[in-house]
């Protein structure tokens, strides 16, 4: 009886499951412990096809659906949060440039992305943060090219990132550019303090642009559209943050539950203390409800619809559910659980961390209302006498 079947097909699930456990979960203790980019992981999952699997096939990706998506982000993360971060960002510069980059852009950057391309998505500043609508970083005309001056902070990934998507303030409004690691003009920088406690996939970097020079062609989509383009990526790169949640919650889970099975006290099975089964109901309970409404989200983008409602709902809950059941199966371990060597307190580290990287628990709430005010609600019913 298999507790978490495939929500997609079970043939593209069985490889995919089998990948990861050769390619992925090999490498996860060291990635978090020494605090570096997976990028041998992250090549061997594109030789795969799973980098580019939302790409269309004329890119150079796999076509699917955006639940098969899902699935590689759900599979990564339980045994590798880290490395799923890592694809993560990949999927943002990719998705940005499939929705609303130019022919050119595409055949320029997707076929290498699905070949293993590292991407990072560089939209924070120091004196702005999550506020993507000032900006510091500025880009002008200059010739046959754009000019970018500016600096980017706390960049996800940057440390192998061979090409970074930022925004940047035109004339025009916020815009989006693909600026390549090796642009003369831009380098790369490590701050104080760059270093995270979970996510661990390399110290985050700063992308300073001084003088950077790009052809015309690289500003994506159009220019002054660069935050509803920005929005409505990280929009859909939730629904992935929600499967990493749940990639957590699972291995949390089933790293407590083989431990309860074989651990005896006072005569028994852990397992079978009714308080712990308890534990375990509550954690199943919580991590089907949101593998249901990841999946439920991941639908919905394919079709289009309420997509900034359910990203929100779908990474706000996984997030919180990974936490508890973190949590949870630290409790149930005991000493266990606490020790250095065993995963917990890296699910523990990453389930929290993932609470407030890619849209805090409060700027998804804040999403969710906007969404209820512009809600048609139906009228109060009237009470009889009224």
């Amino acid at each position: 009886m298999e507790l978490f079947p495939p929500m997609v097909e079970e043939s593209f699930v069985a490889r995919l499951r089998a990948d990861v456990a050769a390619v992925v979960a090999p490498i996860a203790a060291k990635t978090d412990r020494d605090d570096v980019y997976p990028l041998e992981a992250v090549r061997a999952l594109a030789a795969r096809g799973y980098n580019a699997v939302h790409v269309p096939a004329e890119n150079g990706g796999g076509g699917k659906s955006f639940s098969h998506c899902v699935a590689v982000f759900e599979e990564v993360a339980y045994a590798s949060a880290a490395t799923a971060t890592s694809l993560i960002t990949i999927f943002q510069s990719a998705e940005i440039l499939k929705l609303y980059g130019s022919p050119a852009l595409k055949k320029r950057f997707l076929p290498g992305i699905a070949r293993g391309l590292c991407c990072s998505y560089a939209m924070t500043e120091a004196a702005h943060g999550s506020d993507v609508k000032h900006l510091d970083t500025k880009a002008v005309r200059d010739g046959d090219g754009w000019r970018i001056d500016g600096e980017k902070s706390f960049v996800t990934s940057a440390s192998a990132a061979e090409l970074f998507v930022i925004l940047a303030e035109t004339p025009a409004g916020v815009s989006a550019f693909a600026v390549p690691r090796d642009t003369p003009g831009a380098q790369t920088i490590t701050a104080p303090g760059s270093a995270t406690f979970g996510l661990r996939n390399g110290p985050h970097v700063n992308f300073r642009l001084n003088g950077a020079r790009v052809p015309l062609e690289n500003l994506i989509g159009e220019e002054g559209h660069g935050v509803r383009l920005a929005v409505t990526t990280l929009d859909h790169s939730r629904v992935l943050a929600g499967a990493i949640g749940v990639g957590i919650a699972r291995a949390a889970f089933d790293g407590a539950m083989a431990f309860a099975r074989e651990r005896s006290a006072f005569g028994q099975h852990v397992l079978e203390f009714q308080g712990i089964q308890w534990y375990f109901a509550d954690m199943l309970t919580d991590i089907d409800a949101a593998r249901n409404l990841v999946y439920d989200a991941a639908r919905h983008l394919d079709e289009g619809k309420q997509i900034e409602r359910y990203s929100s709902e779908a990474k706000l809950f996984a997030s919180r559910i990974s936490v508890a059941a973190a949590e949870k199966a630290i409790q149930i371990c005991g000493a266990r659980g606490c020790i250095e060597d065993a995963p917990f307190s890296r699910y523990l580290r990453d389930a929290k961390t993932y609470e407030i990287a890619g849209g805090s628990s409060e700027i998804l709430r804040n999403t969710i209302g906007k969404f209820l005010l512009k809600a048609e609600i139906p009228p109060e019913p009237k009470t009889a006498g009224a």
